[in-house]
């Protein structure tokens, strides 16, 4: 073989590499933007999934939120009506001994734990009592949760 068809030999070899090279950048960067679509898509299903989780949770509190206004507003009625029933009394038996109203009770359950709660006119001893109740109630809790 002579030295210039060993030399154009070469030279072919050469452009059919670099042409090679190109066509593999080409696919690489291809390829690489096709994995950053592919990442931004999952993100925003990511964030979707999450949006519709949060609304989900939103729409539960909205609701919640409507069905404790209604239960207080029937409780207020039932209040209410309770005070219209109470038979006024005249100023000669209230001179003689003070008389207190009886305090308004109401027992309302608490959804998730079912417990029973007395709801009463703010008075002194009843809310130092209540404090201390949920005092109580606050510790035994932390201490439940430190065995676990």
């Amino acid at each position: 073989m002579s030295t210039s068809n060993q030399l154009e030999e070469l030279q072919n070899i050469k452009a059919r590499l670099e042409e090679e090279s190109r066509s593999l950048q080409d696919r690489q960067k291809d390829l690489e933007e096709k994995t950053k679509i592919l990442e931004e898509k999952i993100a925003i299903e990511e964030l979707k999934n999450r949006n519709r989780a949060t609304q989900e949770s939103i729409s539960q509190l909205e609701s919640k939120i409507r069905e404790l206004e209604q239960r207080l507003e029937e409780v207020s009625h039932e209040s209410d009506d309770q005070k219209h029933k109470v038979e006024p009394v005249s100023p000669a038996e209230t001179s003689e001994e003070p008389q207190t109203a009886p305090e308004p009770t109401e027992t309302i359950a608490e959804d998730s734990e079912e417990e029973a709660f007395t709801v009463t006119a703010p008075e002194e001893p009843m809310i130092q009592e209540q404090e201390a109740l949920s005092e109580s109630k606050k510790s035994h809790e932390k201490k439940k949760r430190k065995f676990f």
